[in-house]
């Protein structure tokens, strides 16, 4: 991989539906599928967290049911994405499996990355599969999204994506290499445009009109991609995935864009706690608390000792000291009622006292930013 692929710890490619099927037959391009997955399976050999956002399954569910009109009704495509995500999930079982991987499928609507609760469940839920060495598949839920709540495209959905796990890297491959000055295919003076710093109107221009027949998306829509990934500080690689091999072919000589973060992805989530959101209630915590998360540890139950104000889960709360000065603000992983039977307890009582297995943290470190004068570099 070169220099900015090498130190990323956490990846996500995004492909889309004409790399994975057969624009002609409607089958899936088995070959390329397993090349890619063979390129996953090095990167996890190489300590890396890898995740995949794919397209794929209304192009396959079309050709089994029959679908071959150009325009599908909205039903009609719910319907091709129910066949086609089976046949998709079980082509990425068996890839992974020949690497001793596990692969999972994530189904997610526009609504998991913006409603908090929900976006905290998907949130965990992830990174618990990273934690545990399996490969998230990831694709927008088509059974079920509607016109008014749909991604649009799976190079937003992965950005996203990207943003919610914290990832360094995001890798869209397409069926061009990168971003270039005008539409390559009609202006033949069009230049490449290896490294973009910030994207700026008139970025924004060069990307406008269909460069070619992806699905839903487009240049316009990796742009917009690429925006939404760097402001969460992933780095981002638009690059051509029309070889075998295609992560592989990212060290050869060749023609890719690299979109430059605008920080790193745990300084843009702290950023979005501490200022992004709106606290209405307050945790006030203990002298050993504070030292705790002046430390750069989690705030525990036991360090507790009051609660202001109405919250549910996933909300943002203020930290305050025993004084009363605000220490930091953090996305809370109780509700009030629950929060209020951990007040002063110790984590090994909370299965006890909830009946089940919650949170270890009252709120975690990396959902806390900190605000006061102590914090203003975390």
């Amino acid at each position: 991989m070169s220099d900015h692929l090498s130190r990323a710890r956490r990846i996500i490619v995004k492909v889309g539906s004409r790399l994975l099927v057969n624009s002609d037959t409607g089958a899936l391009n088995s070959e390329w599928l397993t090349s890619l997955v063979a390129d996953l399976a090095a990167l996890k050999g190489e300590g890396k967290e890898v995740l995949l956002v794919s397209s794929g399954a209304i192009a396959l569910g079309r050709r089994a049911l029959g679908l071959k009109h150009a325009g599908l009704r909205l039903e009609e495509s719910q319907a091709a994405a129910a066949v086609g995500q089976v046949r998709l999930a079980q082509a990425y079982v068996e890839a992974f499996h020949a690497h001793g991987l596990t692969a999972a499928q994530i189904l997610l609507t526009l609504e998991d990355s913006e409603e908090r609760r929900r976006y905290l469940n998907a949130r965990e839920t992830l990174r618990t599969l990273l934690a545990l060495g399996a490969v998230p598949v990831i694709n927008e839920n088509d059974t079920v999204a509607t016109a008014e709540i749909r991604f649009g495209d799976n190079d937003r959905l992965a950005a996203r994506v990207a943003g919610m796990v914290e990832a360094d890297c995001l890798i869209l491959l397409s069926d061009i290499d990168g971003l270039y000055t005008a539409n390559p295919q009609r202006v033949l003076s069009a230049q490449h445009i290896p490294e973009v710093r910030t994207i700026t109107p008139e970025i924004e221009a060069m990307a406008r009109g269909p460069v070619s027949g992806i699905s839903r998306g487009g240049m316009e829509s990796k742009i917009a991609a690429a925006k939404i990934a760097t402001a969460a500080g992933a780095s981002v690689l638009i690059a051509s995935g029309r070889l075998l091999h295609p992560l592989r072919a990212i060290d050869s000589p060749g023609k890719r864009t690299f979109f430059v973060p605008r920080v790193s992805p745990a300084a843009a989530r702290k950023r979005w706690i501490a200022g992004g959101l709106s606290a209405q209630a307050t945790v006030v915590i203990d002298a050993g608390a504070e030292r705790a998360l002046l430390s750069g540890k989690s705030l525990l139950p036991a360090g507790v000792t009051a609660l202001e104000g109405r919250f549910e889960r996933g909300d943002v709360v203020i930290v305050k000291n025993a004084s009363g000065r605000e220490l930091a603000r953090g996305l809370v992983a109780y509700n009030l009622e629950e929060a209020r039977l951990l007040v002063g307890r110790r984590t090994v009582e909370i299965e006890t006292i909830l009946g089940y297995r919650g949170r270890d943290e009252m709120i975690h470190r990396d959902n806390l930013a900190l605000t006061g004068s102590a914090g203003d570099d975390q």
